[in-house]
């Protein structure tokens, strides 16, 4: 019978963490719808605005400072995790990929070209992982993933940009998940600053050899529409890293969930067995009593 009470015990904490894993990805469903349509309507403007500032040719030597090119002295990564755990691989995935880009920069310096690492953290899950094994962490931001409203979220790019500017940096890179269904997430690196320029081919060039008038001029617009879309890059980033990870978590208290049907059916199907020896040994001893006394 203590067998017994043993695998009703174990059936009751099943149970319990089945209801909780149950309610956790309802909790997470509802997160996740509302941040799926946050990027989703977040992405077309995005683009539009690369498409945009990508029509104006920078092949006339029209560049701002956020192109500007400078030898790889200090590198800054911006790594974007949650707050929160049991959302799967989601966070492992991302801090390993952050200490793989510093091993790589800590491997290529050589004495000429030493590259010099700084980090800003966003989310507690890299801010903790980082804290101990990195000693050069310029700032943290895990509250920003509480209430991602785009002020505070270009108000963070814009220090990152204005710091660059001022040659504290020579390359900035965002470590994050990308954003692509409730089941997939990509693993991205981008480069923040210097701005790459977009490769011209001969489609591309087809599609923006068009006669326009720009009114101000090309360098007027371009100095405009820069910072903004580097806002909008910092902040689709942020936006893409939460879908990821609602549906990350969903995803992985769907599959807790139905680990839990799955044991309570094993455990449930354990205790039928070990209840039916039980009442089968007491019959057994009843009639061996009673064959006793006959004898």
């Amino acid at each position: 019978m203590a067998n017994l009470k043993e695998v009703r015990t174990r059936i009751a904490s099943v149970s319990s963490t089945q209801q909780i894993t149950s309610a956790m990805k309802m909790v997470s469903a509802a997160k996740f719808r509302r941040a799926q349509n946050a990027i989703i309507g977040m992405r077309p403007y995005s683009n539009q605005l690369s498409d945009i500032v990508s029509n104006i040719d920078t092949g006339d030597g029209i560049l701002t400072p956020y192109h500007e090119v400078r030898k790889l002295e200090h590198v800054l990564l911006v790594v974007v995790t949650s707050n929160k755990g049991l959302c799967g691989a989601f966070n492992s995935n991302v801090i390993k990929q952050a200490q793989s880009r510093i091993d790589y920069y800590r491997a290529s310096a050589t004495a000429d070209q030493p590259a010099a690492l700084s980090m800003i953290t966003i989310g507690k899950r890299c801010t903790e992982y980082f804290s101990k094994r990195f000693d050069n962490i310029v700032g943290t931001y895990d509250e920003m993933l509480d209430n991602a409203t785009f002020d505070a979220v270009a108000s963070l790019s814009d220090s990152i940009m204005q710091q660059f500017c001022d040659k504290k940096f020579d390359r900035v890179e965002l470590i994050y998940n990308q954003f692509k269904n409730s089941l997939v997430q990509i693993l991205s690196t981008e480069q923040f600053l210097p701005i790459v320029p977009q490769a011209s081919n001969s489609s591309s060039a087809k599609r923006t050899n068009n006669d326009y008038i720009f009114e101000p001029s090309k360098e007027e617009i371009m100095r405009e529409m820069i910072p903004l879309t580097l806002r909008s890059q910092f902040y689709r980033v942020v936006l893409d890293s939460l879908a990821a990870e609602h549906g990350a978590r969903m995803n992985a208290m769907q599959k807790a969930t139905d680990n839990a049907t799955e044991l309570l059916k094993d455990l449930r199907l354990s205790y039928n067995k070990a209840r039916q020896a039980a009442i089968t040994n007491e019959i057994i001893e009843i009639v061996s009593g009673s064959e006793a006394l006959k004898g």
